[in-house]
């Protein structure tokens, strides 16, 4: 009996060690743990990123005339809280949902069901998930943004609203997870996009160069001077534009670590080389040196560096760099006269091609030791990835293209996307909006005050500067 006890007491005593380790092992995993300056770099990124669209509407807005400034400025503006309301009801779901077929994210994400304060680890394990899709949602706003320098004095407002919301529905949602997003094909093929080469900047520079082709030139273009209103204006957006672009490539790393300053370090390096070398190839070409050139240089430089910057060292940064300031000059100074293209504020010149340089520059340049979660390119003894970064370009500049295209075919076949001559030789600011960017804008013109049609016939005949 005594034995008897003494068994049942061994396996009482080990039921109530083992039981609780069974249980264990069977509750729920302790979701990440959430790092709070990973958190506060990722969210101070995402404000820098934000603030580049305001940097956006500044630079475009300074580089076309007195009458379309409010116009120009209004788009970008508008465009800001657009894309984030699409963002927040279904296009973070398309974008970065779980995957449909290597295709497009689900609909399990709409409204941000699901993305809360715990963190994500598919995506970013120390930072919550909704500090992550408000940093992704600034690059989708970003990006529709970039389109409108291609069409910037000539389209309809209604006609840019929908398209916009189309464009961003159709082409950057499916993009951006065939690129980042978890099971997306070119993301499991190894294409390498740190921070949007293919995914923003070929994508918006193409599609509006496709936009500009479909619509037509501007009135005057090729005979009339067009000269920018206000280039204090630009240099300011530009300015704005470099300092947020830490955010969008830094950030990028989405953690406050070495990856991180790398990116930081190889962004300000590339702007740099590619303003003085845009500036020497201008100065070389023209004879004198150029405000805009020096900003539209280092446009040029952080757009190159921006899918590599995760990727490459220092060296390789400034060779990026100065290749893509002379490459986007030449694009935007030869090719688009050579062709006759009405690319306005040359989206398509310094996104389009920079981007695609910076693609390519990639597969060049890349290295693992850099980090260790990409890969080795050309130089580093794997030439196969510039063949997947041409893959990922090719695609991105047919599927851009295409959509592109089909989108503003539908659109025209329900509403007017030009503005009519009239209203474009009277000022977007008024057709569209009722409203001038300057008190006294009528006497710098020569136009009588008043919005009738004299002044529209006067306003045209005194200037196209106006």
């Amino acid at each position: 009996m005594k034995r008897l006890w003494t068994i049942f007491s061994m396996c009482l005593l080990l039921m109530f060690i083992l039981v609780p380790v069974v249980l264990a092992s069977d509750a729920p995993a302790e979701p990440p743990a959430i790092d709070t300056g990973d958190t506060a770099f990722v969210l101070i990124s995402a404000a820098l990123v934000m603030l580049m669209t305001p940097g956006l509407a500044l630079f475009y807005g300074g580089m076309v005339r007195t009458k379309n400034a409010l116009s120009t400025i209004m788009q970008s503006f508008f465009i800001l809280g657009l894309i984030t309301v699409q963002w927040v009801l279904f296009g973070y779901s398309l974008a970065f949902g779980p995957d449909i077929n290597h295709f497009i994210g689900s609909l399990d994400w709409v409204g941000l069901n699901g993305v809360g304060q715990e963190a994500n680890p598919d995506y970013a394990a120390t930072i919550p998930h909704q500090a992550f899709m408000v940093f992704q949602g600034m690059f989708a706003v970003i990006t529709a943004a970039l389109i409108t320098g291609a069409f910037a004095e000539r389209m309809r407002f209604p006609a840019f609203v929908v398209f916009t919301l189309a464009w961003a529905t159709f082409v950057y949602d499916p993009i951006a997870h065939w690129v980042w997003g978890v099971g997306g094909w070119m993301r499991e093929l190894g294409v390498l996009d740190f921070a949007g080469g293919t995914v923003v900047h070929i994508i918006s520079g193409v599609s509006g160069l496709v936009i500009a082709l479909m619509i037509g030139k501007r009135k005057g273009y090729g005979t009339d001077v067009m000269m920018p209103h206000h280039l204090p204006m630009t240099v300011i957006g530009a300015s704005l534009l470099w300092f947020g672009w830490f955010g969008f490539n830094a950030g990028s790393a989405l953690s406050a670590n070495g990856l991180a300053a790398s990116a930081f370090a190889v962004t300000h390096i590339a702007a740099a080389a590619a303003t003085v070398s845009w500036v020497f190839t201008e100065w070389l070409q023209h004879g004198k040196p150029t405000i805009l050139g020096a900003a539209s240089g280092c446009i040029a430089g952080l757009v190159a560096i921006t899918p590599a910057a995760g990727f490459v060292s220092p060296i390789p940064a400034l060779i990026i760099g100065l290749a893509a300031g002379v490459i986007c000059f030449l694009a935007v100074a030869v090719l688009k006269a050579k062709l006759g293209y009405d690319d306005a504020l040359d989206a398509f010149g310094v996104h389009g091609i920079g981007g695609t340089w910076g693609a390519i520059a990639t597969g060049l340049f890349a290295s693992k030791a850099v980090n260790p979660a990409g890969a080795d390119g050309l130089f580093y003894g794997n030439a196969g990835q510039v063949t997947t970064q041409l893959i990922g370009v090719g695609v991105s500049w047919v599927v851009a293209a295409v959509m592109t295209f089909i989108i503003l075919k539908v659109i025209g076949l329900f509403m007017q996307v030009r503005a009519t001559t009239d209203q474009e030789v009277q000022g977007l600011d008024i057709s569209e909006h009722g409203e001038r960017g300057y008190a006294y804008q009528d006497f710098m013109t020569g136009s009588h005050i008043g919005l009738g049609s004299s002044s529209q016939d006067s306003s045209a005949k005194k200037t196209t500067l106006a």
